[in-house]
């Protein structure tokens, strides 16, 4: 029997949360290591553990794998996340990266310069409202049913809920506008698999506070 896939990472949210959610959301127990300081990311890189030389890194199946959507991909293929046939498989790539152009806009807020950090919330929250949001509403309203490809739960709707309730920490009225991604939001949260992980105490990480983006900086130098 294989072992419990073991995350490296920081101790943080970043680029590994969402392989967090997915791994949850199929019930699927894991390890994590966390990359602490400028030395122990410094000992993946020399013993050949990080193929680019960047986390995250996932140990799983007997493969150290890296670079998040080929790490996404995997899990959601491993644990039928991924659509019944290559239409599908295209709708839940095209949605998940519309998520994931949100998500980098979110990290990139998080870690940038105070200065610049009014105008990146600003252009984030009209983005978020005007753009993301109104399409997967309009893609749920298509088909009026209660996941967005096919009819039952994939890895997009997971990154989407992950999605959306991040843009309820920085802004809840954002949301307000989009009845079916509340609804949606609510449906997902409530599966057993995302409910414990929603749960304090979990694995799921708090947004990076001043603290948690210095630390950070030291190990990631950026």
């Amino acid at each position: 029997m294989a072992g419990k896939p073991v995350l490296h990472y920081f101790d943080a949210r970043g680029r590994m949360e969402c392989i967090r959610w997915l791994l949850a959301a199929a019930g699927v127990e894991f390890e994590e290591k966390f990359i602490n300081t400028p030395e122990d990311l410094e000992k993946l890189r020399k013993d050949g553990s990080l193929m680019f030389e960047q986390v995250p890194m996932v140990e799983i199946d007997g493969m150290k794998l890296v670079q998040t959507r080929a790490i996404l991909n995997y899990i959601a293929t491993k644990y039928d996340l991924y659509g019944k046939d290559i239409k599908e498989r295209a709708l839940i790539d095209m949605y998940s990266e519309g998520i994931f152009d949100v998500t980098e806009m979110i990290l990139q807020m998080v870690i940038c310069p105070p200065d610049q950090k009014e105008a990146k919330v600003s252009l984030l929250k009209d983005r978020t409202k005007n753009r993301y949001l109104p399409s997967f509403e309009k893609v749920l309203k298509s088909h009026g049913q209660n996941y967005l490809v096919g009819n039952r739960l994939t890895r997009a709707d997971i990154h989407l809920v992950e999605l959306l309730l991040s843009v309820e920490e920085l802004d809840p009225s954002l949301l307000a506008p989009f009845p079916l991604l509340k609804a949606l939001r609510s449906r997902i949260s409530n599966l057993p698999n995302v409910k414990k992980f929603l749960q304090p105490g979990s694995q799921r990480k708090p947004p990076m506070d001043a603290k948690k983006i210095e630390e950070a900086r030291k190990i990631f130098k950026f």
